[in-house]
């Protein structure tokens, strides 16, 4: 669909991209298949109605669609669905045409009193000049006052045969009723944002101009659905091109909307709960000079996308439209981070933020008010699983839950040796079914120069009045050779929005990268420290104190320049999550480098030790859990629990391809 440049030009200036490209059939009209197949088919089998109304949004191709039915009515192989575009008066009707004298279009809206019905009247009474028909395209229909109407409602309802009608309007409902019912009624829609983006495309092929990828659905959501507006946009956008065509950039800059950086850094401080990082994007959006109403309403674009995302997964990505692969799979990240409760809890924020922030004096302050809410929000939301396998130390005026354990234990140790042992291996079992992480090797347990006194039954009470170890001093923030302190917003945006590479530098350790991935987002960055936000607490609980923290920190540094200690917690790290995950933390820093979950069992566990070895309370510096303690000498080991299978495999004669195939159903290809 090429024109030539002579036709593009009038006078020196440029005609307009709609007027260039405007629908000379209706096969060529864009989304409204509805109206244009019944139109067609009318016309093929002759039952041509003697008056349309043909209703819509604006831009969506109503004037345009009565000139191609004026135009198909007169053809002189009509009439006709298919104009033949060589007679008269498809020449005349047709793009760039100079109009047929037998086609009157009348602007209603400044023709629209009994005086110029009567006028209309008068002319109706002639037979045409040339053509088949007279026909009247009255555009703004609803501009024509209750008594033109009345005026024209004899001649509507009983025309010559000569004459046919067309209205077009974007309010049919002003319509007089008498009118309407005396027509028939195609009603007009916005064209889909997937069709009108394809379009534009094809026009920008014919007119040779290179547009960047996510530019066009930019171009869409300007025109709103509307072929003209959005030819209107695309061609300020071309002519203001140069040699590079349509960036992405200026387009923003020049249609207003948000940069995707700006939703991306938004987004993922939400997901984090990170205060400082999202007041930081609000800094941002007022010096880059947008508005914030814009702003807020791209970010509850972003949030609906999210939510179709976490609802309806790739099914939902079919109904965003044309987005870059790199963009898609960006949102793919955020809205597993921010699950379906928390981006549909934040679109109602936002939303009513949104609403409220309609004719106010002060947007900024509603955009600042907005984001506080988004942050308490993320702090108050319940963990899903607020960190089971950890836990809160027992404060030293409060020993009793450790007592009683204590005092049980020693009945049961009264009663019987064996049901001693038995409750104190099952709460080993229990112990460790909860841990993620294996447990260090223990030291030895040191032999006391001086024998002890038996201790009481709450010993483990003298442990709040040990000498603080040097685990749990406070660290020093960790230093860059230049003697800067990674931390702040700035550094915390940096690194969640490159945190794909950082995740593509730590793909060689295979094991942290599956951990890290799949669970885990950048919570802040502070005095040194970066903060990953675990999913689940028994993951972050195995992520704490191990090679996993060593990994990421040099993955960090490889990638991004900075100089971090990694450290981890649960959920999204707001104020109030922090204070309560702080006891919590303060255990697993306590259990030494293994980081051994400490459930409900380790009192039994502690108390079961402090009754058999009683030296164990006079050595508080050694750092050592109840998983880490032998069993007592006059009680037997704990039996291992050994699977039927395992059991069984001496004597079953198995190869690794036998168990492969006997047990997961494969079947070796190569050996």
């Amino acid at each position: 669909m090429r024109v030539s440049p002579a036709a593009t030009r009038v006078c020196g200036v440029t005609t307009a991209l709609y007027r260039r490209y405007r629908p000379d059939a209706f096969a060529d009209v864009v989304g409204q298949e509805h109206v244009t197949a019944p139109l067609m088919q009318a016309l093929r089998a002759d039952r041509v109605n003697h008056a349309y109304l043909f209703s819509g949004p604006r831009g969506c191709g109503k004037t345009t669609s009565a000139r191609i039915l004026a135009r198909c009515l007169n053809c002189v192989e009509g009439p006709t669905d298919t104009p033949c575009g060589t007679c008269d008066s498809c020449v005349e009707l047709a793009r760039g045409g100079s109009g047929s004298v037998d086609v009157v279009e009348i602007d209603a809206a400044s023709h629209n009193g009994v005086d110029d019905a009567r006028e209309l009247r008068e002319r109706a009474a002639f037979a045409p000049a040339r053509d088949r028909y007279k026909i009247f395209i009255l555009d703004e229909a609803h501009m024509v006052t209750t008594q033109g109407f009345n005026a024209l409602l004899k001649l509507v309802e009983e025309p010559p045969p000569h004459v046919r009608f067309i209205f077009a309007t974007t309010e049919p409902e002003k319509v007089i009723g008498t009118i309407r019912s005396r027509t028939h009624h195609y009603p007009f829609r916005l064209v889909p944002p997937a069709v009108l983006t394809d379009y534009l495309a094809q026009l920008c092929e014919a007119e040779e101009v290179q547009v960047a990828g996510g530019v066009l659905p930019l171009v869409v959501r300007a025109g709103g659905g509307s072929v003209r507006d959005s030819l209107s946009v695309l061609d300020q956008l071309m002519a203001g091109s140069g040699d590079e065509g349509v960036t992405y950039e200026r387009a923003i800059a020049l249609l207003g909307f948000t940069d995707a950086t700006l939703l991306d850094d938004a987004v993922d401080a939400i997901a984090a709960g990170d205060g400082a990082s999202l007041f930081d994007v609000v800094d941002r959006v007022i010096g880059t000079g947008h508005e914030p109403r814009r702003f807020v309403e791209d970010l509850l674009e972003r949030l609906r996308d999210l939510i179709l995302l976490c609802a309806a997964g790739a099914e939902g990505a079919k109904t965003m439209g044309e987005v870059p692969t790199d963009q898609r799979e960006r949102m793919a990240d955020q809205a597993r981070r921010l699950g379906l409760a928390r981006a549909s809890q934040a679109g109602d924020l936002i939303n009513d933020a949104l609403t409220h922030m309609v004719g106010a004096t002060s947007p900024r302050l509603h955009l600042e008010l907005l984001c506080a809410r988004l942050v308490a929000a993320a702090s108050s939301a319940p963990a899903s699983a607020a960190v089971p396998a950890v836990a809160a130390p027992l404060p030293a005026s409060a020993p009793a839950p450790a007592a009683s354990a204590t005092t049980t234990v020693g009945s049961a140790g009264s009663a019987g040796a064996d049901g001693g042992a038995a409750q104190a291996r099952a709460a080993v079992a229990a112990a460790r079914d909860q841990a993620a992480a294996p447990s260090a090797p223990s030291a030895p347990a040191p032999t006391p120069a001086t024998p002890a006194a038996p201790a009481p039954v709450a010993a483990p009470a003298p442990a709040a009045n040990a000498t603080p170890t040097p685990e749990s001093t406070e660290p020093e923030p960790v230093r860059a050779p230049t003697g800067d302190v990674a931390g702040g917003a700035e550094d915390a945006e940096l690194v969640r929005r490159r945190w794909p590479e950082v995740l593509g530098t730590l793909e060689r350790r295979r094991v942290t990268w599956s951990m890290v991935s799949q669970s885990a987002q950048v919570a802040s960055v502070d005095a040194g420290v970066l903060t990953l936000a675990f999913d689940n607490a028994a993951l972050a609980s195995r992520f704490t104190g191990s090679a996993h923290a060593e990994n990421v920190a040099l993955a960090v540094r490889e990638t991004l320049g900075l100089h971090v200690r990694v450290e981890a917690t649960v959920g999204p790290q707001g104020p109030a999550r922090a204070a309560a995950a702080a006891p919590a933390a303060a255990v697993a820093s306590g259990t030494g480098a293994a980081g051994v979950a400490a459930g409900p069992a380790a009192a039994v566990m502690a108390a079961a030790s402090a009754r058999s070895a009683p030296t164990a309370a006079s050595a508080p510096h050694a750092p050592s859990t109840a998983v880490e303690e032998p069993p007592p000498w006059d009680e037997p080991p704990p039996e291992e629990d050994i699977a039927p299978d395992d059991e069984a495999a001496p004597d079953a004669q198995l190869s690794g391809a036998d168990v492969v195939a006997q047990m997961l159903g494969g079947t070796i290809i190569e050996d």
